[in-house]
Parts: structure tokens; sequence; C-alpha cells
């Protein structure tokens, strides 16, 4: 019985994981064993940022509001406090968009959440 080699599969194994590395620098786009390590790397990072990507999306909306509410006189968390007093229920992602692309509107939303919160004597 002849020696079975898998050649035909083993061959399409490394082409995929060569491929998949395509664009890594020196072995590690064309040398097998290095290739796979980094391929390995390379999955494990993008799952991993993957997730970190949201929080790093949170962080930015919040610098972003938190620059707008300071232009018209209050800290981020006056404002988030003042809208949860309002029972204004606006993600962040939201109120982002409002501050960099209708600065209009988030000077009335401001205004009007400051307005209705504010004592009145």
């Amino acid at each position: 019985m002849p020696r079975a080699r898998s050649g035909k599969v083993t061959h399409r194994r490394h082409k995929k994981v060569l491929e998949l590395t395509k664009g890594h620098r020196a072995a590690r786009h064309n040398l097998y064993r290095t290739a796979h390590e980094s391929m390995l790397h390379a999955l494990d990072y993008s799952y991993r940022h993957r997730r970190e990507r949201k929080g790093d999306f949170r962080k930015l909306w919040i610098t972003r509001i938190n620059a707008a509410a300071r232009a018209r006189g209050l800290t981020y968390s006056q404002f988030i406090a003042e809208l949860r007093k309002s029972n204004v229920e606006i993600d962040r992602k939201m109120l982002a968009e409002m501050a960099v692309k209708d600065p209009e509107g988030f000077a009335t939303l401001v205004a009007s959440v400051t307005e209705t919160n504010s004592p009145r004597l």
C-alpha cells in the first residue's frame, strides 16, 4: 500500500495561511511557520480590538459632548445630570452627532434642559 502524504491538503492549508498574512513584514508573510504564528496573533488582536473599539468610540463621544457643553457653560457631568433629571433619553452617540453637525440644536437642548431644572425663586 502506498504511503499517504496528504500533499494537496497541506498545500492548500499553507496557501490559506500565506494569503491571510499577505502584507505582514519580513518572513511573516512567506515562511509557513512564522506566517502561521503571525496569523494567530493578528486574529487574536483583531478579536480583542473589535471589543476595544466600542470603548474608544464612547471616549470620543464623551470628549465631543464635553467640549460642546463647556462652550455652553456646563461641564459634561453637569450636562448629563441635567439630561437625567429632565428624563431626556438620548444616547451619547446621538448627542455627539448633534454637537458636531447641529450645534444650534445642541444649544437648544442644553438651554431647554437647564431651564427646566433650574431652581425657581
